[in-house]
């Protein structure tokens, strides 16, 4: 590709990026600001300039699927033969190589999950352990190690505090039994992997010298989030020049509980006295609405001097998108209240033209999942668990690639290859029309079209570049994700944790049980562990390209306590305006200068702002004289009894007290005026629509 062309596709900060080409360089990039798209082409530029050597760069990011992203964009750039992988990829590439003669004999033998070891380990020990507490000591004997503390340095550390039911000693005994215990079994871990490699190259100059002739030049993606260990082995292959470009974002760091810390973000200049310092902050992913909102919440944490916390100035993103839908904010009665009110709006915006893979439900804790499956499932919505799929390990899956692998070792039969592929996973149960039922069959069906929708990909950008494709090159791309776990896009509303989320987007956001105790966290006490999740709220609130809806709940469950508030961080935001049925507003987000005040609902008897949870649903104060019908709501409560006996429920999970007594004064007669009753979702006018209808109309007379 032309050299100029590559600098011609950027934005004047990206260009300055791309054409800079030698010498240290940070960029700072805030959340959707293409510092993807900046250092991809920065390389390709290095490389069709003939600056760079391809087999002489290595681009080193964070996950398998950004690794896998970058290396797909710059093969479509012509930067064929790039080194882009993770830390542990790069690692383990260099240590299976070195391993014999550096450390003689063969490598050991990788093990991605620590559970059974540590099990064993605390066995050994005569712990006592059941699955939380190894998730909770793994992690623990993970961040020692990327903080480069042995079980004696671990055992010494000031100020650390041990997993619930451990104290550091024991931790640092389990933490030296599980060393022994790997070294017995001949296994390592992923952390291993950095502390070996870092090893050989300390100790070894020949092996640092070989690989710091193959890698003249480095880019870092997601700097933030580097760990000391990380930073250790970077070093190494650095050596004493300064070929660095590193990209990050402070106000993005959401894994500090990992061992990740933004200060070699924040002291590269102090490291590198002549680097260059380019800001992106020309935000193309998110509407001028949602960029707002993302820069009004990190704006209303100010520093201090006296702050003993790391707080780093935050780039105040520019929209340069169009303008789009005020960002609605919603309070619901309890959590169910809540999970059947999003379901009922995805179920709009899905009705309104948006895919349901285009839609995104986020929390903070997966044990709010349960919630939302359930309402979702109750409105026919399909979803997906983001982190809970093994796409590749499907069996549809590896039957379909290893069909395609066949098919391609054999002459082409001139058919052009995704219809090809189309024809040779039609076997296996695709059709051009997906199955109307759900379940075994259609799951079949949506990884078969996931597998067609990649060769498609691949052949619409070889034909960008005027080049065939041939089944070859698909099979390839599908080996390649699979070698990665970079997962097709697969059909549903995506159901995660927002740490999950962190590098993806939707156009469609919902951030769910945004109240106090959930965001921020009730154990996170410090003002460092406050701003992280102030932090963790932003990247969650910038996955939204169009629309942002941000929700809580007032109880955990129906009938329970109003106890809960909305998260302190929502204060600086827009005001959220409620309706008096829980429902969202979609009123327009005034100019800072201009903004009106929440409108709270009022009585509709005597005019007085209606303050609890009660009086809002009945919409009168509690003590005004009112009417409702005395047979309707008897007759309600007889029927809720014998539906909460013949189900086994309590008679306040399927309708409340207040919620009868609002129906009986209402008095609806469809189902459009029932559901503007608070506490009506549409799982219960699935459920319940017509029977309660049908009650109203009989005691009515």
């Amino acid at each position: 590709m032309n050299p100029d062309a590559i600098l011609e596709q950027l934005d004047p900060e990206q260009r300055e990026v791309a054409a800079n080409l030698s010498g240290p360089m940070v960029v700072l990039a805030g959340a959707g600001t293409g510092k993807t798209r900046a250092i991809t082409h920065r390389i390709a530029y290095g490389v069709a300039s003939g600056v760079y050597k391809p087999q002489q760069v290595l681009a080193v990011t964070f996950t398998a699927r950004a690794a896998a992203e970058m290396r797909a964009r710059l093969r479509a750039l012509g930067a064929h033969g790039v080194q882009a992988r993770t830390f542990h990829s790069a690692a383990l590439r260099q240590l299976q190589y070195f391993w014999p003669q550096a450390i003689g004999g063969d490598p050991h033998r990788l093990v991605e999950n620590k559970a059974s070891l540590i099990a064993e380990a605390a066995r050994r020990l005569r712990l006592t352990t059941d699955r939380a507490a190894i998730r909770d000591l793994a992690g623990e004997i993970e961040w020692a190690k990327v903080s480069m503390l042995t079980p004696e340095g671990y055992g010494r550390a000031q100020g650390r505090v041990a997993p619930t039911g451990f104290d550091q000693r024991t931790v640092t005994r389990l933490y030296e039994a599980y060393d022994n215990l790997k070294e017995e079994r001949r296994v390592m871990d992923f952390e291993d992997v950095l502390l070996l490699t870092v090893g050989i190259l300390e100790d070894d100059p020949r092996v640092a010298a070989q690989i710091r002739e193959q890698y003249r030049h480095f880019v870092v993606d997601e700097y933030q989030d580097v760990s000391p260990l990380q930073q250790r082995l970077l070093n190494l292959w650095l050596g004493d020049r300064s070929d660095l470009c590193v990209v990050g974002d402070a106000s993005q760091t959401i894994y500090s509980f990992t061992g990740a810390t933004s200060r070699h973000l924040l002291e590269f200049t102090h490291r590198f006295t002549e680097a260059r310092v380019v800001r992106l902050v020309r935000d193309y992913r998110s509407t001028p609405q949602v960029v707002a909102a993302a820069n009004d919440l990190l704006a209303a944490r100010k520093a201090s001097p006296n702050d003993p916390a790391l707080w780093a100035e935050p780039l105040e993103l520019k929209a340069q998108r169009e303008s789009g839908p005020a960002v609605v904010y919603g309070e619901f009665a309890d959590d169910a209240d809540e999970a059947a009110g999003l379901a009922r709006h995805i179920a709009q915006t899905i009705a309104r033209g948006t895919p349901a893979s285009e839609i995104a439900i986020l929390f903070r804790t997966n044990g709010q999942s349960q919630a939302f499956e359930e309402a979702l499932s109750s409105a026919g919505i399909p979803f997906k668990l983001r982190g809970a799929e093994r796409f590749y390990q499907r069996r549809e899956v590896r039957e379909g690639i290893l069909q395609l692998r066949a098919a391609a070792r054999s002459p082409e039969t001139g058919e052009d290859a995704p219809a090809l592929m189309r024809t040779i996973l039609s076997s296996l149960g695709y059709s051009e029309t997906p199955p109307a039922n759900s379940g075994a069959q259609r799951e079949r069906w949506e990884s078969l079209a996931a597998l067609i929708s990649v060769g498609d990909e691949v052949a619409e950008a070889r034909a960008a570049r005027g080049e065939e494709t041939q089944l070859q090159h698909i099979v390839d791309e599908l080996s390649d994700r699979a070698a990665n776990a970079h997962v097709p896009t697969l059909d549903g509303v995506t159901l995660a944790s927002i740490h999950t989320a962190k590098g993806l987007e939707w156009d469609a956001v919902y951030l769910a049980g945004m109240s106090e105790g959930l965001m921020p966290i009730s154990f996170a006490q410090t003002q460092g562990e406050i701003d992280e999740e102030r932090r963790l709220l932003y990247v969650g609130i910038t996955r939204a390209r169009i629309q942002l809806h941000i929700s809580w709940a007032l109880s955990r469950t129906p009938g329970g306590a109003a106890s809960r508030k909305p998260s302190r961080f929502l204060h600086a935001l827009s005001p959220a305006v409620r309706s008096r049925h829980g429902e969202v507003s979609r009123s327009e987000r005034p100019a800072p200068a201009q903004r009106r005040e929440a409108r709270v609902p009022v009585c509709t008897v005597c005019g007085k702002s209606l303050m609890s949870t009660q009086e809002r649903k009945l919409r009168h104060c509690s003590d005004c004289p009112v009417s409702f019908d005395e047979s309707v709501y008897a007759a309600l409560k007889e029927w809720r009894r014998a539906e909460a006996e013949s189900t086994g429920k309590p008679a306040f999970v399927v309708f409340t007290d207040t919620t009868l007594m609002a129906m009986a004064e209402m008095l609806p007669s469809t189902v459009s005026e029932l559901v503007t009753i608070s506490g009506v979702g549409q799982m219960k006018i699935d459920r319940y629509g017509e029977a309660v209808l049908s009650i109203i109309k009989t005691a009515r007379g």
